[in-house]
């Protein structure tokens, strides 16, 4: 579905070198710090960015060969973009219509009624989590095979980023064989949705994994200096000095609970991978 393999480019103080992939019929989360490349990534695959190296599949075509027809099965929202300020939503769901042959009055009616959203008001009158709501809405109802989402649920209380999520997984449910590629700095939507997970920092790929693999066999020990000496390292994916001795994100959970049972072990939940990995050593 989508492929992104050693994709560089270069501005004065960041460098992207990016790859991953998301396979049809699969949930891909992008995870990282802000500046850490994701929005970098995502322009970089919609073409509103020339890389310097690499290549960009979508749909098994180059991204810069794809036909209009083959445009219009991918839907976008991008956290730094919108509608503009002064229409209304009658407005867009006419622009809507225009640009998508496949554009589906009656599901963006619908999904417009759902969430709430004023059918008269201008959209600078709206709060950010309606916009939001609209951008998703807008993303999936001219029946895109691939979405591209960048912060979708960013301004949006729980209710309301539940709903958004739902309606996403009912989306996947009605069409099997689309997929997303989603980035979000909540990792609640992330774990609940994804299938697999890339983190990012400073425009690298730092860890890819399964979400099962993710949750089920990662963990995170907490030791001192001297304790850290009696450890096996096999399986120590990354190191954070605290003021006490170590965190320690390890892989094989099981492993460890079973040969170090003094040892404080947890669950390790997306985000503390994500800090262990960012700001300690990698190992």
């Amino acid at each position: 579905m989508l492929s992104l393999r050693q994709v560089q480019k270069k501005y004065d103080h960041f460098c992207l070198d990016c790859s991953l992939e998301v396979k049809s019929g699969t949930v891909v989360g992008l995870i990282g710090q802000n500046g850490a490349g994701k929005s970098t990534t995502f322009k970089a695959i919609l073409d509103l960015i020339k890389i310097d190296r690499g290549n960009i599949r979508v749909f098994a075509k180059q991204v810069g060969e794809l036909s209009a027809a083959e445009k219009e099965m991918i839907g976008v929202v991008l956290s730094d973009s919108g509608f503009s300020s002064y229409l209304k939503i009658k407005d867009i769901q006419s622009v809507l219509r225009y640009f998508y042959s496949n554009f589906d009055d009656a599901m963006f009616t619908g999904l417009v009624q759902d969430f709430g959203l004023p059918l008269n008001k201008p959209l600078k009158d709206f709060s950010s989590g309606m916009k939001a709501k609209l951008k998703v809405i807008a993303a999936i109802t001219h029946r895109a095979r691939l979405l591209i989402l960048d912060e979708p649920t960013a301004g949006l209380d729980v209710i309301a980023r539940d709903e958004v999520l739902d309606l996403l997984r009912h989306y996947l449910a009605e069409n099997e064989n689309s997929s997303i590629l989603i980035s979000s700095h909540i990792s609640g939507d992330l774990e609940n949705l994804c299938d697999e997970i890339y983190i990012m920092d400073q425009g690298k790929i730092i860890l890819h994994e399964d979400i099962n693999t993710l949750l089920n066999d990662y963990a995170v020990i907490k030791t001192t200096a001297e304790n850290l000496t009696t450890l096996d390292k096999r399986f120590i994916v990354a190191k954070l000095k605290t003021g006490y001795g170590s965190d320690l994100l390890v892989r094989q959970r099981d492993y460890y609970r079973e040969n170090y049972p003094n040892f404080s072990l947890k669950k390790a939940g997306i985000d503390s991978m994500t800090s262990i990995l960012i700001k300690g050593e990698r190992l």
